[in-house]
């Protein structure tokens, strides 16, 4: 029964976390093409954000049809859970229901409808709330998902539910700061990758090139430097966090079957062997594990070996090949835009076509990336719900069958199907008609 609950939740999410990891990011790049069109007032800047705006509308309207039928799921498939720790998950998901989601709801109505009527000062604050509402939405979001990973300030009363000694506790959970911004740049890699793919997409089609090159050029620059940043410092310190909170977890990901004696290393191919509990085909380099997370080259890191097997994740080698795809997406994508800078640099960049292929068609791989990011973290908190306290297998619905589950299921991925085709439909014909259409 909890086979199905749980790949019923990670279906549901995984399709709803498609949406919003694009608006986050797209929001913060919409902000910065009004803020160029009020400092310059040149048309194209305020056509890109209008334009990108529509984008950003049709991504909301999914995420919210995605996410409504997920948040339902507390209540049917983990009512267990949900009466535990209701009375602390509950407080950060309303606030993200009610301040954030009316805000940025509230507000893109009147930057889609409004701009005629309260003028280019006000278009732009529009613009920005519906920046702050995105943003506060995966705080409150992450502000949940920190204290699953690493509960804090928190007491247990006499009928087992779980209830806040300190509210504070919540924001100031060490796991949290981390996890926003990481989760954060990430959305902008996302964005920036489908603002310079599209770019890409019309000076191949010798269309709209006016606005292909602002996209291509913004999409590049922004791109380069959010993926450093996901990388360091952002992408180092929830490492570290994972290595102080969850160290089993961090065992794991990084494939570490047995304590090494002076120094980890780290391994960039290999492939789990649980059956021998050792990594086959391995490619590793010596130390360098000890000194990114510890800055001492002989620092011993405590492998898997070291821990009750009841204490490892649930799916070793699912945690390591997600850990080891986002890292090594990642990696990538700071080798493709710096290549493009300097094709850009050099005044190349728009004319060369096999670059412009490749940067249109590697789209979707900023989605996988932070799709496998997310399963890093949620493997890696197998087998609990709450680490720690809550296993997986305490908080199902008691009363709802595998069958209801299954049918569920089935008709989740059907229904998703269907918007999901939908999504691409949309999507589509705004690509095709561009920015300028948006003037007639």
């Amino acid at each position: 029964m909890i086979l199905y609950d749980r790949l019923q939740f990670a279906f549901t999410i995984t399709f709803h976390y498609i949406f919003p990891q694009l608006t986050m990011g797209l929001s913060l790049l919409i902000v910065y093409f009004k803020w160029r069109y009020l400092a310059s007032k040149v048309d194209k800047y305020n056509d890109a954000a209008k334009f990108f705006m529509k984008i950003f509308a049709i991504n909301f309207t999914m995420g919210v049809i995605t996410g409504i039928p997920m948040e339902f799921q507390f209540g049917t498939n983990w009512a267990k859970f949900s009466e535990l720790t209701g009375n602390i998950i509950g407080q950060t998901l309303a606030m993200e229901g009610m301040f954030s989601f009316f805000l940025e709801s509230s507000f893109l109505v009147l930057f889609l409808f409004g701009e005629k009527l309260m003028g280019q000062k006000l278009h732009f604050l529009t613009g920005f709330l519906v920046f702050l509402g995105s943003w506060a939405s995966g705080y409150f979001i992450l502000a949940t998902n920190a204290w699953m990973q690493n509960p804090v300030g928190y007491e247990i009363v006499e009928n087992g539910k779980y209830v806040l000694e300190h509210f504070s506790a919540l924001f100031s959970n060490p796991w949290l700061i981390p996890a926003f911004l990481h989760n954060q740049v990430a959305s902008i890699v996302t964005s920036s990758f489908v603002v310079a793919s599209i770019g890409a997409f019309y000076l191949l089609r010798n269309k709209n090139e006016e606005h292909g090159k602002l996209f291509l050029k913004t999409g590049l620059v922004v791109g380069f430097v959010a993926s450093v940043l996901l990388a360091m410092p952002t992408g180092d310190w929830n490492a570290k966090n994972v290595a102080k909170y969850q160290p089993a977890s961090f065992a794991a990901m990084e494939g570490i079957f047995e304590t090494e004696k002076a120094g980890a290393e780290i391994v960039l191919i290999g492939q789990p062997n649980m059956v021998e509990k050792k990594l086959d085909n391995k490619i590793a380099v010596p130390n360098v594990l000890s000194f990114l997370t510890y800055q001492d080259w002989s620092k011993q890191i405590p492998g898997m070996d070291q821990f009750n097997p009841k204490q490892l994740p649930t799916n070793v080698p699912g945690l390591y090949y997600s850990y080891h795809i986002m890292v090594g997406l990642g990696t990538i994508f700071i080798g493709i835009f710096g290549l493009a800078l300097i094709f850009l640099w050099r005044k190349r960049l728009f004319s060369f076509r096999p670059l412009l292929w490749v940067i249109m068609f590697l789209v979707p791989f900023p989605y996988i990336a932070n799709l496998t990011g997310w399963y890093v973290a949620e493997l890696g908190r197998q087998p609990y719900l709450v680490y720690g306290l809550l296993k997986t297998s305490e908080g199902i619905s008691p009363t709802v069958s595998s069958g209801n589950t299954l049918f569920t299921l089935l008709g989740f991925v059907g229904i998703y199907l269907l918007l999901g085709v939908l999504f691409l439909l949309l999507i589509g014909k705004v690509i095709y008609y561009g920015p300028r259409s948006l003037k007639h």
